[in-house]
């Protein structure tokens, strides 16, 4: 019995990582806190996508990253697979820093997560305004995206927390 409760455990930490990115593109929070703080607006889907997918790919499948997009087009109400595309750029981006990254180190993860923030809303905003037409504001953009680099260390140390009390139950 206590070997069906260890092994449930580990797959709800496992599995932790993919609620959340779901949560969030259902709940559509960033725009949540943009209402309750005006100015405050970040976007932890990109921060999640890139952690685990720098860290532990195994945890996101790219596919989850995918529908998790599709979900996020719908309640956003932005053309379908706009979100999806930058998710999974984002993912061939950081699966090319894991590769040429010899020793894991935090500042150069997070300016390498500022040089792919800045990429991903770049491609976002121009198939947005340039070939879907849609207006946006790029002052918005700008604060997502300072925020959410402001943010990532906040998270990236949550997130290892997580990370390494996963790997401390894999190792049990």
């Amino acid at each position: 019995m206590a070997i069906i409760f260890k092994n449930f455990k580990m797959k709800v930490l496992n599995a932790g990582p993919i609620f959340l990115l779901y949560y969030l593109s259902i709940s559509e929070v960033d725009t949540q806190f943009s209402n309750l703080f005006e100015i405050l607006s970040f976007n932890l889907q990109l921060i999640i996508i890139y952690y685990w997918m720098l860290r532990d790919e195994e945890i996101l499948g790219t596919g989850h990253i995918f529908f998790a997009g599709i979900i996020n087009d719908v309640v956003v109400g932005i053309p379908l697979g706009v979100s999806s595309f930058c998710y999974l750029i984002l993912c061939s981006v950081t699966a090319y820093i894991r590769n040429i990254t010899l020793t894991p180190n935090f500042v150069k993860d997070w300016f390498s997560f500022l040089f792919t923030l800045i990429l991903i809303n770049s491609i976002q905003v121009i198939i947005l305004d340039l070939i879907f037409l849609i207006e946006i504001s790029y002052i918005s953009y700008l604060i997502n995206s300072s925020f959410t680099f402001l943010f990532y260390p906040i998270f990236f140390i949550l997130f290892n927390f997580l990370n390494q009390s996963i790997s401390a139950k894999q190792n049990d």
